[in-house]
C-alpha cells in the first residue's frame, strides 16, 4: 500500500474545500496548516449575509469581461485566503503553510499559474505565514516562501490568480 504524501493529502482537501466555493468563474480554497494540524479553511464567495454569484446566476465581472488579476472591486466574492485568514488567529498563523487550488468553473481544470493577488499577499504576510503550496497539476505544485515577496516588495503589486 503507497500513502499519499502529505503536501498532496492537504492540497486534496483543498480541492473538496474549493467545491463550496459560489464564484461562476474561477473557485479556490484555501487551507491554513500548522503542526500538521488544520487551524483555518476558506473558499471564494461573497461576505454573509450577501447574495453569492451562483444564486444571482451572474458574474458582474465575467459580464463585463474583465481581465483576470483587475477590476477586484467589481467582484462580490471575498477571496479563499482572505476567508480562511479571518477564520484563524494571528498567533495560531506565525509559521504556518497554506496550501491554495484553483480551479476554472467553465472547464473544471485547474487554474494555470494561479497565484495570491496582490491585496491577499498582504494579508497572508500580515497573518504570519510563512509558505504557501499551490497546485499546479493533479501531480505538482509549487513552493512559494513569504520571505522571498518582502526581498522583492514589487511583487507584492502584480496581478494575481482570480
Amino acid at each position: 500500500m503507497k500513502r499519499i504524501d502529505k503536501i498532496n493529502y492537504y492540497l486534496d482537501i483543498c480541492e473538496t474545500v474549493l467545491e463550496r466555493g459560489t464564484c461562476l468563474r474561477r473557485n479556490f480554497a484555501a487551507i491554513i496548516v500548522k503542526n500538521d494540524e488544520i487551524i483555518a479553511t476558506g473558499y471564494t464567495g461573497a461576505p454573509r449575509g450577501r447574495e453569492n454569484c451562483c444564486d444571482l446566476g451572474y458574474c458582474r465581472r465575467e459580464e463585463l469581461r474583465v481581465p483576470r488579476g483587475t477590476r477586484y472591486e467589481l467582484c462580490r466574492s471575498v477571496h479563499a485566503e482572505q476567508n480562511a485568514i479571518i477564520s484563524a488567529r494571528r498567533q495560531d498563523m506565525i509559521g504556518s503553510t497554506m496550501y491554495l487550488v484553483g480551479k476554472e468553473q467553465s472547464t473544471g481544470e485547474l487554474v494555470k499559474n494561479a497565484a495570491p493577488c496582490s491585496l491577499c499577499k498582504r494579508f497572508i504576510i500580515n497573518a504570519g505565514i510563512e509558505k504557501i503550496i499551490i497546485r499546479d497539476t493533479n501531480t505538482e505544485y509549487r513552493v512559494i516562501y513569504i520571505k522571498e515577496w518582502l526581498e522583492n516588495d514589487d511583487s507584492l503589486y502584480g496581478e494575481g490568480a482570480y
